[in-house]
């Protein structure tokens, strides 16, 4: 029997600083919620809007997978491992920080925002050798499939990281459906709406809404209009 966890746009936590507007799916910052702490060891869903010029100063992680995915504009990353990039829609950037990194972000564009998501995993591995890793996949891979961006595997499509997940991203045109199989026994799913509305297992979820799932073997996915969405299979457990 599937269990699920619904998580509609109009009740994740909110924070306006002017250069910064982001949207937190869980406690994050100032914003806590004890019942929206974690999903499994996806720790942190920031959808960011960042204002022209503007950006995060160099501060240190530690511990933690941190994926970040734009979705308009570019963003400019320096770390303390020697790192300077810029990514922007189409890039999958990795940090598996172990034991310790220390990063920046900024838009680079003095007339343009950048949105993006920024999200946090436990590692199944604590006290690693920290990483960076940065991709450009194909887009068009996406249309009416999964497209896997994320993976354990350093050999298997998208970027990898140090724990039991994986990643697709997904552009449905409406009436399309397509069913998920679980990668790994026992993992669970938290299913993110970036555009349209979708129905999962009959559930419907509209743009910005979230629903984790877990005790499932395959998902029934169908977009009610046309719809991109991320899929995030991970482990409940860590």
């Amino acid at each position: 029997m599937k269990n699920t966890v619904l998580h509609k746009a109009d009740t994740r936590g909110h924070a306006d600083h002017g250069w910064l507007n982001a949207y937190h799916s869980f406690s994050f910052a100032s914003w806590y919620n004890p019942d929206r702490v974690q999903f499994g060891t996806l720790r942190v869903l920031n959808d960011d809007t960042i204002g022209a010029g503007m950006g995060f100063g160099t501060h240190p992680h530690d511990n933690m997978e941190i994926i970040t995915i734009p979705l308009e504009g570019d963003l400019a990353h320096k770390d303390s491992m020697g790192n300077e990039s810029t990514i922007k829609t189409g890039d999958i950037q990795v940090m598996s920080a172990g034991t310790g990194i220390q990063h920046s972000e900024f838009n680079p564009n003095a007339d343009l925002r950048t949105k993006l998501f920024q999200i946090w995993l436990f590692p199944k591995t604590r006290n690693v050798t920290p990483r960076y890793q940065q991709i450009t996949y194909d887009t068009t891979e996406q249309k009416n499939n999964f497209a896997q961006i994320l993976s354990p595997n350093p050999d298997d499509a998208g970027v990898w990281i140090h724990q039991d997940a994986w990643f697709h991203l997904a552009d449905f045109e409406a009436g399309f459906s397509k069913n998920y199989e679980l990668k790994k026994e026992g993992n669970g799913m938290y299913i993110f709406v970036i555009s349209g509305t979708i129905t999962v297992d009959g559930q419907e979820l509209e743009t910005r809404d979230g629903l984790g799932i877990t005790d499932f073997k395959t998902l029934d996915i169908k977009a009610t209009t046309d719809a991109k969405f991320l899929l995030m299979e991970i482990p409940m457990t860590y």
